[in-house]
């Protein structure tokens, strides 16, 4: 396998200024040794130029370093990190201009201070090998960052929907179904829909479409709901009309190439939400809603109802909408499912807004507190003879900590997937400005609950829902004892 010419650029240069940093030269001194000038050392140093073999003569004997040494792609210790990292070419997958990141200025701080840079690098990568984080999950917890960094609101997706929506005679104003993306998709990009091929292939269980691109067809369950179709159709017109060729062709997908898949994937569901559920009508239905001065979970209800769309869809909308036009920021969105009379509860989607709240997932394979809603909601849909989604409500108060939220929360069964129930939940933290802007919050109205994050780590006492000791917190308090204690001897004696 050939090594691209412009790692073995950057590795040179990470190794001259290494060289050149522990022999306490600087650029100016280096270039009067060598007779090279400062500015073509500093494109060296930066991986943007190789030197010819007379220049790494040169540079060797200035430095005193044996010239196999120069030219050796193998790193020193404190760098071989970095140099891992740059083989595996993840920089090149994660558009790092996303983040306001270019990767040469990522080269140099790590240059600039290798040892603990690299040190945490390590930690990172030896952290990913114990809790098996795969290159997928990697590449969406980088999407999910991303999300955050943007408070989950695109202006330029909010507005290419409205482009279509006029290009196409599309009402906004009314609930957009299935039917009339349909037909968008067969008459202006030359679709064909297949509902019949999926059900012959039992190994495709869950599967809900795949798009074949050469041929245009569009295979697709016939089980599914009309919410799902339509938010099928809405995504396969955002590839289209985005102009997106690097995509994914399942719903849901399988595996990711690359990270441009997975923003892709993204940039095209956040296009079907905003087209299913409008910005305008969603925010204008929303602020009558808040504006009411008493509870009533049935209006929200007809909210959701009013917008074709799966209460997951509007879920994650209200994470869109919420900080952009509303100014509640400190939100949560979390998925859970569950297998019926399993003890695992897995929370397998979650999104923060400026800052990471409890709950959160947990990699130790503990047991999530059975107090959250979104647990209670599954609960109650298992113990229901009722195929509606069941919905709820309550404060969250964690225990030894000042922050309370407000979480909703909806649950429903998995139409794919026999015996599996799923709750999606939003959770709003009760700040003043969250409480004013409910006009019909009244901490009277809802549950309030003590909750914790996991049963290993929760001080609450005499917990019924607890499902495993606080194994984790008594060996920290243990420590702290003993720490105490120890502290105490030694002051005793000085």
């Amino acid at each position: 396998m050939m090594i691209e010419d412009e790692y073995i650029r950057l590795i040179f240069g990470l190794k001259l200024k290494q060289i050149r940093t522990e022999k306490n030269l600087s650029l100016f001194g280096l270039a009067k040794l060598s007779g090279l000038s400062k500015s073509y050392l500093n494109e060296i140093e930066k991986g943007k130029k190789y030197p010819k073999t007379d220049k790494i003569l040169l540079l060797a004997e200035s430095l005193e370093i044996p010239y196999d040494h120069m030219v050796s792609l193998k790193l020193d210790k404190n760098l071989a990190p970095i140099g891992d990292i740059l083989q595996s070419k993840i920089l090149k997958e994660i558009p790092l201009e996303l983040f306001g990141i270019k990767e040469n200025n990522l080269i140099d701080i790590v240059a600039n201070a290798p040892a603990k840079v690299n040190a945490f690098i390590s930690t990172i990568i030896k952290i990913s090998q114990n809790y098996n984080l795969t290159r997928e999950s990697f590449f969406l917890a980088s999407l999910r960052s991303y999300q955050e960094a943007h408070n989950n609101y695109f202006e330029d997706i909010e507005n290419s929907v409205e482009k279509f929506a006029k290009s196409y005679h599309l009402d906004l104003s009314k609930k957009i179904s299935s039917n009339d993306l349909e037909e968008i998709l067969i008459e202006e990009f030359g679709y064909t829909i297949n509902t019949d091929e999926l059900e012959k292939h039992d190994d495709l269980d869950g599967l809900r479409n795949i798009f074949i691109p050469e041929k245009k067809i569009l295979l697709i369950d016939k089980e599914i709901t009309e919410a799902q179709k339509t938010f099928i159709y809405a995504k396969e017109i955002a590839y289209h009309f985005l102009e997106i060729k690097d995509r994914l062709y399942t719903f849901p997908w399988i595996k990711f190439e690359s990270f441009d898949q997975v923003l892709n994937n993204f940039i095209a569901s956040y296009f079907a939400g905003s087209l299913i559920i409008p910005r305008k009508s969603l925010t204008n239905s929303l602020t009558k809603f808040f504006e009411q001065e008493d509870w009533k979970p049935l209006d929200l209800l007809n909210i959701i109802n009013h917008f074709n769309c799966s209460h997951e869809t509007f879920y994650q909308r209200l994470t869109n909408i919420l900080p952009k036009y509303f100014n509640i920021k400190n939100l949560f969105f979390l998925r859970f499912t569950h297998k019926k009379d399993s003890p695992e509860f897995r929370l397998n989607k979650e999104l923060h807004i400026t800052q990471q709240q409890a709950p959160h997932a947990n990699r130790k394979n503990e047991h999530y507190c059975r107090r959250w809603i979104s647990i209670k909601t599954i609960q109650q849909l298992e113990n229901s003879k009722s195929l509606k989604p069941t919905f709820d409500v309550q404060i969250s108060s964690y225990v030894n900590q000042k922050n309370e939220y407000l979480v909703l929360s909806s649950a429903t069964s998995d139409p794919f997937k026999k015996d599996i129930s799923r709750s999606v939940s939003l959770g709003m933290l009760l700040s003043p400005h969250l409480k004013k802007k409910l006009h019909f919050f009244n901490e009277n109205t809802f549950t309030k609950k003590t909750v914790g994050v996991t049963c290993e780590t929760c001080a609450v006492k005499n917990c019924s829902e607890r499902v495993a000791k606080p194994t984790r917190l008594e060996k920290e308090n243990k420590y702290n004892n003993i720490a105490s204690t120890v502290e105490s001897i030694i002051k005793s004696y000085t």
